[in-house]
């Protein structure tokens, strides 16, 4: 079976090719021809996963997966969210991200937040299936260390 992860991040794909069968060829966006920024409009990380995964499907005929993934703060009300990566705006900049995030807690005693990621699955003939994860955490109170990406 060819399946598409719906991802530009090449360091993912060699992550999960080891896990799945060897029934399973694991293509890239590339791969398949798909160059373009995938629909990410949809209100929630579920729809956003599903969008993307659905999207490959319907244009490029091959079964994909997809995920989302958003930074979730208790005392932001969930923010930022499915708005995790243009939480500062559409520049998509990490350290804007990260300012903003940290000016908004700075009165704020709780920091408790998590990380959350849905993957959804579509194939031909057959419904939309998705699982998801999450890894909580408490906000630091300035950035620490070199060499992550985004808010870690």
């Amino acid at each position: 079976m060819r399946l598409c992860f719906a991802s530009n991040n090449a360091h993912k794909l060699d992550e999960i090719r080891p896990l799945l069968p060897a029934t399973v060829q694991l293509v890239s966006l590339a791969d398949i021809g798909c160059h373009e920024e995938l629909p990410e409009t949809q209100p929630d990380l579920e729809g956003n996963a599903r969008q993307k995964a659905q999207y490959v499907l319907d244009n490029y005929g091959v079964a994909c997966f997809a995920d989302d993934t958003g930074l979730e703060v208790a005392a932001l009300g969930g923010a930022p969210g499915v708005y995790s990566a243009r939480y500062a705006g559409p520049q998509r900049e990490a350290t804007d991200n990260v300012a903003k995030l940290l000016h908004e807690l700075a009165t704020q005693p709780n920091r408790q937040a998590r990380f959350r990621t849905v993957i959804a699955l579509v194939r031909p003939g057959t419904e939309a299936r998705e699982l998801g994860g999450a890894v909580a955490g408490v906000i630091a109170a300035a950035p620490i260390g070199r060499g992550g990406f985004g808010y870690d």
